[in-house]
């Protein structure tokens, strides 16, 4: 009775992209510090994705809640969200070819907040170091290297976050890891884990990456 009664304290969080290397982790870590949580997943159109690591977590099965969401629908989010007093926003579209605008690409940090009220948001974005050091997007479009949209749909995913966290007054924390390695629960090898350890082993070589900036 009390174990429940702390849970309704700490109330629900909805995780988007939970089958992703930060979004599993982050599910749970939830699940261990007594949450509830509400994460998505895009569903095959087969049902043949293996979901089996969410489902095993410890707590999972009292407290994990899984909807099938998909940033091509924003308002799939929706039953996610609904009463739901925080959101970490995790999950973004690797699209490194462009087919979409930048602008729609970052406009879908906010679909969820039209539907429902929650008290915080952190958001998964690429390096920077605060809001006055964001990447040169103009820069990185002239560049049309190969991942430029990405970097740029990330910075102005966070800046769009940022500028609809002051109008509505929403408690807004932007996390923006440059790189992200270390043990993992998803079947799938992170691609960052694999660079990563391809380079301490000498099997795999990264160009520069222009149009990402850092200050000191």
């Amino acid at each position: 009775m009390e174990e429940e009664r702390e849970q309704k304290q700490k109330g629900r969080i909805c995780v988007t992209g939970g089958t992703g290397y930060l979004g599993s982790w982050t599910v749970k870590r939830l699940l261990e510090d007594g949450y509830s949580v509400n994460t998505t997943v895009r569903m095959d159109p087969e049902g043949k994705r293996d979901i089996s690591y969410l489902i095993n977590l410890p707590g999972a099965s009292e407290r994990l809640q899984i909807f099938d969401a998909d940033l091509d629908r924003p308002d799939s989010f929706a039953p996610a969200i609904g009463g739901c007093v925080g959101v970490f926003h995790v999950a973004h579209p690797l699209d490194f070819e462009e087919k979409e605008a930048e602008e729609v690409k970052a406009s879908r940090v906010y679909f969820h907040r039209r539907h429902h009220p929650f008290k915080r948001q952190a958001v998964g974005s690429d390096s920077t170091v605060d809001e006055d050091s964001c990447t040169d997007v103009d820069f990185v479009r002239r560049l049309e290297s190969f991942r430029g949209a990405y970097v740029v749909t990330k910075t102005l995913t966070e800046r769009t976050a940022m500028e609809f966290a002051e109008k509505h007054g929403l408690d807004l924390v932007v996390v923006a890891p440059s790189w992200i390695h270390g043990p993992f629960i998803c079947p799938r090898f992170p691609d960052s884990v694999y660079i990563c350890m391809a380079l301490i082993l000498g099997t795999f070589s990264f160009s520069k990456l222009q149009g990402v900036f850092l200050k000191s």
